[in-house]
């Protein structure tokens, strides 16, 4: 496996990022050209329906397990940082900025997460700014 840094550490899933997308949407657009050519109204409406259904479990079925995901990584490094400093992570940190700095190795992760709090760091600056990549292979 490759390593991890900045420019590779997205993961994308191709058959759900882009075939179930792609399949999502061909649905919905069949259904509106459906509708939109005559079709019968109640099956034209029930076709709508679904599709709309299909993009709404389609979204949920992506965002409810990465909250969970943050939640996790929340916790592991709070209790990271409670390791390496015996203080709990600010406050002001917000969810985005500490998944990113589960990136930091231990030696630059109380300084990173000081410095990101501090300055509010975007996401990506945070990731930008850790000189020794901690590989996360485990998020999609």
């Amino acid at each position: 496996m490759e390593k991890q840094n900045y420019s590779n550490h997205t993961r994308i899933h191709p058959l759900f990022h882009f075939g179930l997308t792609a399949g999502v949407l061909a649905v919905l657009v069949t259904s509106i050209i459906y509708a939109a050519t005559g079709g019968e109204l109640v099956t034209a409406l029930f076709m709508i329906l679904v599709s709309v259904c299909l993009i709404l479990f389609f979204i949920f079925i992506r965002t409810y397990p990465l909250k969970a995901q943050d939640r996790a990584i929340r916790a592991e490094e709070n209790l990271r940082y409670y390791a390496l400093t015996g203080k709990l992570l600010d406050s002001s940190l917000t969810m985005n900025q500490i998944v990113a700095l589960r990136f930091a190795p231990d030696a630059e992760f109380p300084g990173l997460a000081e410095k990101a709090a501090a300055e509010k760091l975007a996401p990506k600056e945070i990731k930008q700014s850790i000189q020794n990549w901690k590989a996360d292979h485990n998020r999609i």
